[in-house]
């Protein structure tokens, strides 16, 4: 049975890694349930000249555009507001969510259970079931607010995955970076891929 992941996007620079992270959860097969901030549709069109539109049927439209070959029937985008998305209660949760890039205020505001937005409220809901949250946040350097609520977050269950990309797999190109990292993440939720050869594999 193929999994259900929920992904979403905030306004962290990083948009790459989120991109192509849904598109190989597609590709693999996963049902994919999309959400986004307002900085995230800011940091896609600065980053990737990619426009990410409010409404979420115009950002699903946008995204099977741009992924055509994908499943389109396993994409699902939800708005900030959604309540009625399967994603809000713990009677239909996810089997693992990831958040991708995530921002430092969505990182604090999920450590403090605040709930005010239907990522905050997914992320909230993946934890208190006991799915695998996992969390990609992009900045440099950290202070210590920040890293005190990943710490809170890390007791809490959560997994904590910077995108640091090794560099033993000689990458030539910044899109081996990307997938680097995205291949953690994979790893991580259980989803099967080929974008880097593993430690200890021939070359």
């Amino acid at each position: 049975m193929s999994k259900t992941v929920c992904l979403a996007l905030t306004g962290a620079s990083g948009m790459p890694y989120g991109l192509r992270l849904l598109e190989c959860l597609l590709g693999a097969g996963c049902r994919v349930q999309l959400l986004y901030s307002q900085a995230a549709q800011i940091v896609a069109r600065q980053e990737m000249d990619f426009e990410l539109p409010s409404r979420p049927a115009d950002a699903r439209a946008a995204l099977i555009s741009r992924y055509p070959t994908v499943d389109r029937e396993n994409l699902q985008v939800f708005g900030r507001e959604e309540w009625f998305a399967p994603v809000a209660s713990g009677s239909n949760p996810p089997d693992a969510m990831i958040v991708c890039p995530c921002s430092m205020g969505t990182l604090a505001a999920i450590a403090q259970g605040l709930s005010d937005n239907l990522i905050e409220r997914a992320a909230d809901v993946v934890l208190k079931e006991g799915r695998k949250l996992v969390l990609v946040p992009r900045e440099t350097p950290f202070s210590a607010i920040h890293l005190e609520n990943m710490l809170r977050l890390a007791r809490a269950g959560a997994v904590i995955l910077p995108p640091s990309p090794g560099f033993y797999q000689h990458p030539q190109s910044v899109q081996d970076i990307v997938d680097f990292v995205v291949a953690r993440v994979l790893d991580q939720v259980g989803v099967s891929h080929s974008l880097m050869q593993r430690w200890g594999e021939a070359r």
